[in-house]
């Protein structure tokens, strides 16, 4: 078997990571979740509402555990899912590439 023929198939080998569904995917999931544990909260009431959750405004400017906030929370949830699930792919990428280069030097 040849060289070339060998990095064919461990390049087939190794699964890709699409960055764009990974970003998708994340920030889906990191919108909603922002948006639903917001609206949890307001919808069960009480004294402190959100105390915890509320502290999120330290990082993300303008959240708060309100309706307005909940709406924010969620673009915020989505942009920064987003990042981080690209950013999850990207790397995952670049170390299975690594690996696949020396694999066929060595």
């Amino acid at each position: 078997m040849t060289r070339q023929r060998e990095e064919i198939i461990l390049r087939r080998a190794v699964a890709r990571l699409r960055a764009a569904v990974m970003a998708v995917t994340f920030g889906a999931t990191g919108g909603a979740a922002l948006f639903l544990a917001t609206a949890w909260l307001l919808l069960r009431g009480g004294e402190n509402v959100g105390q915890h959750l509320g502290l999120l405004r330290n990082y993300l400017p303008g959240y708060s555990v309100t309706w307005g906030g909940a709406v924010l929370g969620l673009a915020y949830g989505v942009v920064l899912g987003g990042i981080a699930g690209a950013s999850l792919a990207w790397t995952y990428n670049r170390i299975a590439d690594l690996r696949g280069a020396a694999t066929t030097r060595g």
